[in-house]
């Protein structure tokens, strides 16, 4: 079996560190993937003294940070190669007012600025794939990334924002594959927004648990293995029943962890 580092992304627990590391540890994960946002146990304005902490406190739970959500800026490149956090995950958005390549081409910029800082530091940008109006599929990831060495710059592949755009997982893969350092697990649909009266349909996205979406966990984690990807695969926690959110991530870790045994 490939060597898989099982992460979860805490966004929806904000209860002191101590106890989210038992919490996630007795789930069965090794590594969480932690918000460095306003209201979280790490904010951005107290990143440099308190991520370190927080690896700390979850290293005696046997938990370990697989990355940050959080800015992509020198405090918080500077906080994780204190903390030997390896990656900072963000997702790209397009504004209303810029067309994609202008802008794709204005985010390279800011890319270039921030490579010698990441070098140095040991640490990598992990852009992630967005559906709507942002860096959104396997292509658009790769094509932003391709300059660039990913030990600085790489790809977190969320493949159930891949399956919202109709993208086949194998060829997903495939694409992002020369810079893929993460893999991101979740599932959803699409629901019919409003009456089947209206004269224009509308949809919107809800989230669910790994069996039930677009996304196929059998298919993606096959590939995976044809592969011998070794890495970190981290499951999101994002649900739109939020009063099922830990039922629900109990039952598809042990979904995921069932389909890499195989």
């Amino acid at each position: 079996m490939s060597v898989i580092t099982f992460s979860v992304f805490t966004k929806p627990w904000k209860t002191p560190l101590a106890e989210l590391g038992q919490y996630v540890r007795d789930l069965g994960f090794d590594a969480i993937e932690l918000p460095v946002r306003p209201g979280y146990q790490v904010t951005p304005e107290n990143v440099a003294r308190d991520l370190p902490r927080a690896v700390a406190t979850l290293a005696s739970c046997g938990v370990s940070i697989a990355g940050v959500a959080g800015p992509m800026d020198e405090a918080t490149i500077a906080a994780c190669a204190e903390a030997e956090v390896p990656i900072i995950r963000v997702c790209l958005d397009i504004p209303r007012d810029r067309d994609y390549l202008s802008h794709e081409a204005a985010i390279r910029r800011e890319f270039d600025r921030l490579e010698p800082l990441l070098t140095q530091a040991g640490v990598a940008i992990g852009v992630q794939n967005h559906s709507g109006r942002y860096v959104a599929n396997a292509m658009g990831l790769r094509h932003l990334l391709e300059p660039y060495d990913p030990r600085q710059f790489c790809a977190v592949l969320d493949l159930a924002h891949c399956a919202l755009n109709g993208e086949i997982p194998e060829l997903a893969l495939d694409i992002a594959w020369p810079h893929l350092r993460m893999v991101n697990l979740k599932n959803a649909y699409w629901r019919r927004a409003n009456d089947f009266s209206a004269e224009v349909a509308q949809y919107e996205r809800r989230w669910t648990s790994g069996r039930q979406g677009l996304c196929s966990w059998p298919v993606v984690v096959a590939e995976l293995r044809r592969r011998d990807y070794q890495g970190v695969v981290c499951l999101t926690a994002e649900y739109s029943d939020q009063t099922a959110v830990d039922r629900l991530i109990a039952e598809d870790i042990a979904f995921a962890k069932a389909l890499f045994v195989g």
